[in-house]
Formats: structure tokens, C-alpha cells, sequence
């Protein structure tokens, strides 16, 4: 697997918005800006809550097949590598990493193989696509650390999932969790999310070699990045953290993560946490406290260090 200089993009999208000019155009600066060879796809199905077991792939809060395709096509004509991330979020806000069903079978009450059949059905549609349009990459989860434990459902999806698609297939796991996935197995390439506090990167890199050498798997960070906050870059993971805006924080954070994670051999790139499908303007930079880049001085920090892979 070749380095990936990666930006996640799109997460933000509803119905319609990879139709706009503006998106395509924010795609076309991340590439330009940042130095970026791959861009990653991130859309989100939504249930009802943590513990209902329909995935909703196909309402508004979805960008249609059509413009989802368009988009990877675009994609390729500036000359980038894409990576398509199909998750899932709760409808009443709960985070993903909690969904989660009873280990036994129980009479009316939600089921894991309902669950199971739903998602599957979800990430087989985009494996679809991805095949369609020649993807480099599917990653098939994120952060969904209660599900993590039942590894025969997800070697069954992934198994289904390769049926369908012929590129590589991840699974994005949450911080800390590198050691705590049993079906690394059957992946392709190892990836996590690398929201770790500026001042820790090396002793969690240790934690996370160890894993990765054991598997004999690629890995890289397919989510990393920090709001410009005062205090982000010690909870960097925290988007609801509350702090005055900071630019230089956020940018020192980046330059800690790429010192310490640019000396190990092992990691195969990153997927930066985020890139907005439409965005502020530059006027607006200074006073913008999420985890985008676009026109702060982090942004030349990632430039710098992707231009010189």
C-alpha cells in the first residue's frame, strides 16, 4: 500500500450538496492546499437510537448514488486516490461507539443478526458503488467499539463485502481500541482513529506497533485532526470541548502528531478530520474553532509535511 496523504471529506453532506459547484470546488482546494493525494468519502446512514436495528441509507440526510458517483469521478480527474467510508450515527445523537444488543437472543428485544442484516445490507450497496467506480478503498465501520466483540458477524460482512468488492477493505477502529479488534484478520489494512494528546503520540505509536507487527497488516490513521480550540490538543477526540478559538494550538498538534508518527516506519498515511463540502471563507479563518484548516496556519503545516512524501 502506497502512503496516504489523505483529508476525509463530505461528512457534512445532505441530499444534493455534491451537486453544488462550491462542493466541487472545496474538493479541488483540499487537493491544492494540503498537498492531499487521497480524498476519503464519508457518508452516515442514521437509526433511530443506539439500540433499533434499521440502518436508513436512503433519506435526505444521504447524498444520492448519482451524485456520490459524480463526485468520485470528479475526484479522479484531479488525479486523487479515493477511499469510501460508509457509516452510521444515531438519529437522538447518541455516538456510534454505543450501539450495542444483548449477547443472548431475548423475546422482543432488538437482535444483533437484525442489526447485522441491516448494516450489511448498507455497506454491500456501497461496495457496490465503490467496485462501480474503481475505489481504493472501502472502509466498512467507525468507531463502533460495542459492536467490535462480535467478530463472526463482522468477518461474515466482510466476507459478503469482498463478495461484491475487489479493492481493499478496512475497518476504522476508535483511539485505544487498536488492540481490542478480533477480526483484524480478515482485513486488508488495519486503520484508526489518532486523536491523541499532543505530548503523547510516542507511547501510544509503541501501543500501536505492537498490534500492527502481530497482524503483519498496512495500517494508517484513517481519522486524526484537532479543533482549533485552546485545550483541543490535549482532548483532541472532544468536538463539543469548549475554548477560546486558537489556530496555533491546532496547528502545533498537527506538527507533534507528523514529528513523532513521520520516525515509524508502520504508519501508512492519514485521513485528516476534516475538510467541509462547503466552506467558510477565508475572512471567516480566524474566528473558526472546528476542526477544519482551510485558511489557518495548520493547513500549512499539512501542505509541508504531505509535499515532502
Amino acid at each position: 500500500m502506497n502512503f496516504i496523504k489523505g483529508f476525509t471529506f463530505g461528512w457534512d453532506s445532505r441530499r444534493g450538496d455534491f451537486l453544488k459547484e462550491e462542493a466541487k470546488e472545496s474538493l479541488r482546494l483540499m487537493q491544492e492546499r494540503t498537498a492531499s493525494d487521497t480524498v476519503i468519502i464519508a457518508i452516515s446512514a442514521l437509526q433511530e437510537t443506539a439500540h433499533t436495528t434499521e440502518v436508513d441509507y436512503w433519506g435526505e440526510h444521504m447524498v444520492s448514488d448519482e451524485e456520490l458517483i459524480d463526485m468520485i469521478d470528479y475526484a479522479k480527474t484531479l488525479g486523487s486516490r479515493v477511499i469510501l467510508k460508509p457509516t452510521v450515527n444515531c438519529k437522538d445523537g447518541t455516538w456510534r461507539a454505543h450501539i450495542n444488543f444483548f449477547d443472548l437472543d431475548v423475546p422482543c428485544e432488538p437482535k444483533w443478526s437484525d442489526w447485522f442484516k441491516s448494516y450489511t445490507a448498507y455497506q454491500k450497496h456501497y461496495a457496490d458503488i465503490a467496485e462501480q467506480t474503481g475505489c481504493e478503498m472501502l472502509i466498512v465501520g467507525c468507531e463502533m467499539v460495542q459492536t467490535e466483540r462480535r467478530a463472526d458477524e463482522w468477518r461474515a460482512l466482510i466476507r459478503d463485502v469482498k463478495d461484491v468488492y475487489h479493492g481493499l477493505v478496512s475497518y476504522n477502529t476508535d483511539k485505544y481500541q487498536e488492540s481490542q479488534v478480533p477480526f483484524w484478520d480478515v482485513v486488508d489494512v488495519i486503520s484508526s482513529s489518532g486523536y491523541y494528546p499532543t505530548g503523547e503520540w510516542e507511547q501510544e505509536l509503541d501501543r500501536i506497533e505492537k498490534v500492527v507487527k502481530a497482524y503483519d497488516k498496512p495500517f494508517f490513521f484513517a481519522e486524526a485532526g484537532c479543533p482549533s480550540r485552546t485545550g483541543s490538543s490535549q482532548i483532541p477526540n472532544d468536538w463539543g470541548h469548549v475554548g477560546d478559538v486558537n489556530l496555533e494550538e491546532q496547528a502545533h498538534f498537527y506538527e507533534d502528531m507528523f514529528l513523532t508518527a513521520g520516525k515509524r516506519d508502520f504508519v501508512m498515511g492519514f485521513g485528516l478530520w476534516d475538510w467541509n463540502t462547503l466552506l467558510h471563507t477565508l475572512d471567516e479563518a480566524k474566528k473558526h474553532d472546528g476542526y477544519g484548516v482551510y485558511g489557518k496556519p495548520a493547513e500549512r503545516v499539512i501542505f509541508d509535511y504531505y509535499n515532502k512524501k
